[in-house]
């Protein structure tokens, strides 16, 4: 197709806190900076009920909140930000390709933001019951189980943050893991801990999803013991890790083995003009502040390029 105008000095692929916060940087360097959204817009972060650690708002905020006031600074620069999804790259020359859902984009530099999803189970019934008692997102789903019993499987810090978030609905919350500490951090461990309607199931992996119309029970495993039996439940939500969304770069940019984009101290992959940021590319930390940080720091980069280019 010919490019009609669809050419930008900066392409940025994803629309969480680290594609908006190289949005507003690059837009207040006046580079006219493209954002394709992908599915979500915001982010993850957009489907945490509340960000209490994000600096500058020490009530909270919402998250799909907090995405929307990023959005809305960088828009206010003069960012575009596209409801668009990319399927492909060529970074074989500049300038790059990206093919989305409406056709082609052409960019002098691309800022790779496209985050991370949900690590599935991968057991039995999981994929059937899915929208039926089995969720991903507390704050998408939580209402949905007002006064019902309620499973969280993870041992980390949206594990219990969401488990938490679940007991302003459910009856009770019960929080198995498959093993004997969690790793969630000591506020977050206290609070479940002393909390009335959440309950622990140590040592023990969820094995099998049951149900017909929908979710009605689980089979449990004691890895220690090997024992099994059933735990009744109406709703099972699962925080067992990301895996990054960055299938499509495979083979165009280097990554580590769990496929996290690899960038240098100052985001610039193995491809010159192609940066990485947020949680595509960060094994360590996948906090909203660092992500911002990390995009705030490739538009940087890139920035300097194109003026070095230019020069």
């Amino acid at each position: 197709m010919s490019n009609n105008g669809r050419h930008a000095k900066v392409l940025i692929l994803g629309a969480g806190p680290a594609g908006l916060s190289a949005a507003l940087y690059a837009a207040r360097a006046e580079l006219a900076p493209v954002v394709l959204t992908g599915m979500q817009l915001g982010g993850q972060a957009a489907l945490t009920h509340l960000i209490e650690n994000y600096p500058g708002f020490p009530e909270g905020v919402g998250g799909a909140q907090l995405g929307e006031l990023f959005q809305k600074q960088a828009e206010h620069f003069g960012a575009k930000v596209e409801f668009d999804m990319a399927h492909e790259v060529d970074f074989s020359k500049r300038p790059y390709a990206v093919t989305a859902d409406s056709g082609e984009y052409t960019a002098d530099t691309v800022i790779i933001t496209t985050g991370a999803s949900p690590n599935h189970l991968q057991i039995p019934g999981e994929v059937e019951l899915t929208g039926r008692g089995v969720s991903y997102c507390a704050t998408c789903d939580g209402w949905f189980f007002k006064d019902k019993k309620v499973v969280v499987v993870g041992g980390g810090d949206s594990a219990l943050e969401e488990g938490l978030f679940i007991t302003r609905y459910a009856s009770s919350v019960t929080i198995i893991h498959r093993r004997d500490e969690l790793r969630a951090s000591p506020i977050l461990q206290t609070r479940a801990m002393n909390h009335p309607k959440i309950n622990f199931i140590w040592d023990t992996v969820v094995t099998e999803i049951a149900g017909s119309e929908k979710l009605e029970s689980l089979k449990l495993k004691n890895v220690k013991t090997g024992e099994e039996s059933i735990f009744e439940t109406d709703g099972l939500f699962i925080f067992i890790g990301h895996t990054p969304n960055t299938q499509m770069f495979k083979g165009k940019l280097d990554m580590n083995e769990l496929g996290y984009i690899q960038v240098n101290d100052k985001m610039e992959t193995n491809v010159r003009g192609v940066y990485a940021a947020g949680e595509a590319a960060d094994p360590h930390f996948k906090q909203v502040i660092t992500s911002a940080g990390m995009g705030a720091a490739a538009a940087i980069q890139a920035t300097r390029l194109l003026e070095a280019e230019s020069g």
